[in-house]
């Protein structure tokens, strides 16, 4: 019995090395893997550093295709701050039927402040819109000269911050207050409102043309750079697939170049981003200031550039392995 129990134990011993020995092996592939990938990283930045003019145009374009959409999505996002930021955009005026009694006001006035969508309501009695006529016309005079006050009264009502972009809920709301008995016009400008809409849809749209267009020509000027990087290194990609070399690791470099265009491209087109904002945020808002207006322009931020990046990064890579992916495997010894 105790010789059974050694040569169990000693059974499992090979099987326990065996195991540990395995497990150290994925570990040096993996670590080998890693090391690869570093050393590709590094001598494709090296190269480009080494060719500084060409790889500087390259991150130029990619900048530009990058930098272009970007502003305009900042004039965009800035036009609609710009519109859900001024006072009482969506005001109606409610013109009450003339001779129209205290009570009946007051109870109208309590009616409305019950209403969810109704943020807030001004009553203005025919005697206050007078006074502040007489204030405001310049002939004051002349006012005085009449046998009786031909103001109505007036209520300004304000709906909640939600719903004053909202076009169709406006118009309804305006549709339901003309409604009521004692109100005899419901005065609404939503002219503006709806062309403020249409123009920032319109820049959206824009915005997305734009961004496809200038990214199929990134995609076009990277896949073109590699492929006259491969080009001037054909011989060496012979010589590795001589010696064993797969297309996988003859193409790593060449991925990596893309992306190091496509990343530095976005820093680029951030930097460009942000001179962009600080020329311009100067005048235009001194031109608002002239508008009594506080518009200021919005930065793109710490988000923005990450963005950038993250897609001029993946534009390189796609440029990249576009162009890598046919070339590569055309080269054979």
């Amino acid at each position: 019995m105790p010789r059974h129990k050694t040569d169990t134990v000693t059974a499992s011993q090979p099987r326990r090395s065996g195991a540990v020995e395995s497990r150290r092996s994925l570990i040096s592939i993996l670590r080998a893997y890693i090391h690869n990938h570093r050393k590709n990283a590094a001598e494709s930045f090296h190269r480009l550093v080494g060719e500084p003019l060409q790889s500087v145009m390259t991150m130029l374009v990619v900048a530009i295709a990058l930098a272009l959409p970007a502003m305009l999505y900042v004039g965009v996002s800035s036009l609609q701050q710009l519109s859900g930021s001024w006072d009482s955009s969506a005001q109606m005026t409610l013109f009450l039927k003339k001779g129209a009694k205290d009570k009946a006001i007051k109870s109208l006035i309590k009616q409305l402040e019950s209403n969810d969508e109704l943020a807030e309501i001004h009553y203005i009695s025919p005697s206050q819109a007078l006074d502040a006529l007489q204030d405001s016309a310049g002939f004051g005079e002349a006012l005085t000269l009449l046998d009786e006050n031909p103001l109505p009264p007036v209520l300004l009502v304000v709906p909640i911050a939600t719903i004053e972009a909202d076009v169709p809920r406006v118009e309804q709301l305006v549709k339901t207050l003309a409604k009521q008995p004692l109100v005899d016009e419901v005065q609404l400008d939503m002219k503006w409102l709806q062309r403020m809409q249409q123009i920032l849809d319109i820049g959206r749209q824009i915005t997305v043309l734009l961004g496809g267009a200038l990214s199929l020509g990134v995609l076009l000027v990277v896949g073109n750079t590699i492929r006259l990087a491969i080009e001037n290194r054909r011989e060496e990609i012979l010589v590795v697939k001589l010696v064993g070399g797969t297309n996988g690791f003859v193409r790593r470099p060449f991925l990596y170049t893309g992306l190091w265009y496509g990343v530095f491209g976005g820093v680029l087109a951030w930097l460009g981003v942000v001179i962009a904002q600080f020329w311009l945020g100067t005048t235009v808002t001194r031109l608002a200031a002239l508008y009594q207006s506080d518009f200021a322009l919005q930065g793109i931020g710490l988000d923005g550039m990450l963005v950038l990046i993250a897609l001029g990064g993946a534009l390189g890579l796609v440029g990249a392995a576009l162009a890598v992916g046919r070339h590569i495997a055309q080269l054979e010894p």
